[in-house]
């Protein structure tokens, strides 16, 4: 085999001579199949366990299996584990599939996830770890080569769960492996049903099919995903025939992608709900002054009036037609619809402007207030629009609200401070239940447990807490789903934060490719098939 950068340089030549030649493609004058993919985002590092990020994990998935997958709907299906339970409230047992090898031939046992479980938490530099994930695990016991036992601190009946969101890797190449190592190809072995070929930072990733995979060798025998940060740059690609696939399709573009003969759109509910977060400090809340610009005594969204005052000044409708051009649903909760922990008690709250000016003056602000709500200009779909949007509605219902966008690092640095009056963020829901964004939402701010994590707002409510705790310690799924609906509910009704809609999935597709859309935002190449 060539080595790396030699191959890479092989592959721009090949393509370049291919592209030159007349009613030829790179798909059409190889006799294997091959995909071409342009997605958003580009990765930090291919080491599975270096950066919880979405991007990076939905990359990893393509080489490395899970014990646990998730389905387009991010339901649990059987990975490298065909079967778990809990053997009683502190055990939890999976049998782990026989016949697995990989890449380079050895075979995948239990020992190998043993090594996994000690390496994901601990990678050196981490942005953000996986440690979240496996902090209840107090033991780990090889019971045999295909099974593996889980001793927990407490009763953790999310484990499944949690195990579903990284990559296994080998002991052989990852013990003493650096996460350079990886970016390199060094150590890029696993068992998933692609290989690694190249990696060239900030442009893109080669990889070839498996031929030896457990679920059946892939369609495609090599794949191309390039980063494509520009949206029109990628739509242009699309549309050019340069690649197969695109992610996040700008929702100003579907129309166009779906009435082009060569292209069609792929979409699905996505498991990120957007919300706006207000101040729950008791302070001088600092972007909130009375009508003549001073500085107020007392932060005005410690009453629950005011916070219902925002709530249903938000037109979610208007903002689903108008700003994400359809591709949204509006709530009034964490959960998509349907989701485990939805609930239909808690329907999109009516837009009512009037009422809301009546509260605000039951509040003691018959003239309203003034208000600077701060929002990312380069994160969200639409993010920008719809920020703009919100305060024009809050303006209609009696806060008179100025905007300031700002790109996402800047943002979030200063939103993590808890510097803002009012921010309009997004949180994707990784594990399909709701302990995430209640727990990381809503929960009292706490660092030695990790709770309130994302808790820019530092709402508190003891009962929410009591909740997610109690949930957390519920083996019975029905249980705990009614224990997350209530928890829900009074976090909903105390408005600790004020829900506008979940965003919708897009992916535009060049004809004679369909892609099943995926919920998590992944755009995974054996989730591509041939079609018309």
């Amino acid at each position: 085999m060539l080595p790396v950068g030699r191959r890479t340089l092989l592959e721009t030549t090949l393509r370049a001579v291919l592209l030159a030649a007349p009613g030829l493609s790179p798909a059409s004058a190889q006799s294997e199949p091959t995909l071409r993919i342009a997605i958003e985002a580009e990765i930090t590092s291919t080491d599975p366990h270096f950066h919880n990020l979405a991007p990076n994990k939905a990359v990893a998935a393509h080489f490395f299996d899970a014990l646990i997958l998730q389905d387009e709907q991010q339901k649990l299906v059987p990975g490298l584990a065909v079967s778990w339970r809990a053997v009683d409230e502190l055990t939890w047992e999976f049998k782990l599939r026989e016949g697995v090898t990989w890449h380079d031939g050895s075979p995948f046992t239990a020992d190998d996830v043993a090594f996994t479980i000690s390496r994901a938490p601990s990678v050196p530099n981490s942005p953000s770890s996986f440690g979240l994930y496996l902090r209840q695990i107090a033991e780990t016991i090889v019971v045999d080569a295909h099974t593996i036992r889980f001793r927990t601190h407490s009763v953790f009946p999310l484990m499944p769960v949690y195990l579903s969101t990284f990559g296994i890797v080998s002991r052989r190449h990852g013990e003493g492996a650096t996460t350079a190592d990886y970016n390199s190809g060094k150590a890029m072995i696993g068992t998933g049903p692609f290989r690694f070929v190249s990696w060239t930072q900030g442009d893109r990733i080669v990889m070839e099919r498996n031929p030896d995979y457990w679920g059946g060798a892939a369609h495609w025998a090599s794949v191309t995903t390039r980063f494509i940060r520009n949206p029109a740059a990628r739509v242009s690609a699309l549309l050019a025939g340069d690649v197969d696939i695109i992610d996040a399709l700008p929702t100003s573009d579907i129309t166009r992608v779906e009435r082009d003969e060569r292209t069609h759109v792929s979409r699905a509910i996505s498991n990120r709900n957007m919300y706006v977060f207000v101040d729950h400090l008791e302070r001088s809340s600092p972007h909130v002054t009375d009508r003549q610009g001073r500085p107020l005594a007392q932060n005005p969204f410690r009453d629950l009036r005011v916070r219902q005052a925002v709530n249903i000044a938000i037109n979610r409708e208007a903002i689903v037609s108008r700003v994400m051009d359809g591709a949204a649903e509006a709530t009034g909760q964490l959960m998509p619809r349907d989701w485990f922990g939805w609930t239909p008690t808690l329907p999109p709250p009516p837009y009512d402007p009037a009422r809301a000016r009546a509260l605000l003056a039951e509040a003691g602000f018959p003239d309203g207030f003034n208000l600077t709500i701060h929002c990312s200009n380069n994160r969200y779909v639409n993010d920008d629009r719809i920020c703009q949007a919100l305060g024009q509605m809050l303006t209609r219902a009696g806060i008179q609200t100025s905007v300031q966008l700002l790109p996402f690092a800047t943002w979030i640095t200063a939103a993590s401070r808890q510097e803002y009056s009012m921010l309009f963020g997004g949180w994707g829901i990784d594990t399909a239940e709701p302990s995430s964004p209640i727990g990381s939402l809503l929960a009292t701010h706490d660092r030695t447990t990790g709770r309130g994590a994302s808790n820019r707002s530092r709402y508190s409510n003891p009962e929410v807490d009591r909740l997610l705790e109690e949930g957390l310690a519920t083996l019975d799924d029905e249980r705990r789903r009614q224990i997350f609906i209530r928890a829900t509910e009074i976090a909903m009704q105390d408005v600790g934060l004020v829900p506008t809609h979940h965003q919708v999935n897009l992916w535009g597709v060049r004809r004679g490719f369909q892609y099943a859309a995926r919920s998590d935002e992944w755009t995974l190449a054996a989730g591509v098939r041939p079609g018309k």
